[in-house]
């Protein structure tokens, strides 16, 4: 099993979880749809070359409350659930983490 992190903004979270649940993430046993999410707030500073959701490129430090989201996948679906993360999720960069867990 892995557990993937990811961070997004209020705007997104459920078009991003709903992609990454059809994808195959958040299973365990007979359930589906599982994850847990905090809210907390998230800062960057796009450089002259970024193209950011929030801000302008070469502009300002910026602060977003973004939710943390944590859900574990199965090693057969790690592709498709990071490909479908990156896909609805609205930053030019997703931070996110996967993390090999043991069951």
């Amino acid at each position: 099993m892995y557990s993937l992190v990811f961070y997004v903004p209020e705007t997104h979270l459920e078009a991003v979880k709903s992609a990454v649940f059809a994808a195959g993430g958040g299973q365990i046993g007979d359930y589906e749809k599982c994850c847990w999410q905090t809210l907390g707030r998230g800062q960057f500073k796009p450089s002259s070359s970024a193209n950011p959701f929030i801000g302008e490129a070469g502009g300002d430090l910026e602060y977003v409350d973004e939710y943390r989201v944590e859900l574990v996948l199965k090693p057969e679906f790690k592709a498709q659930v990071v490909t479908a993360l990156k896909s609805a999720h609205p930053y030019e960069e997703v931070a996110y983490h996967l993390i090999a867990v043991e069951t």
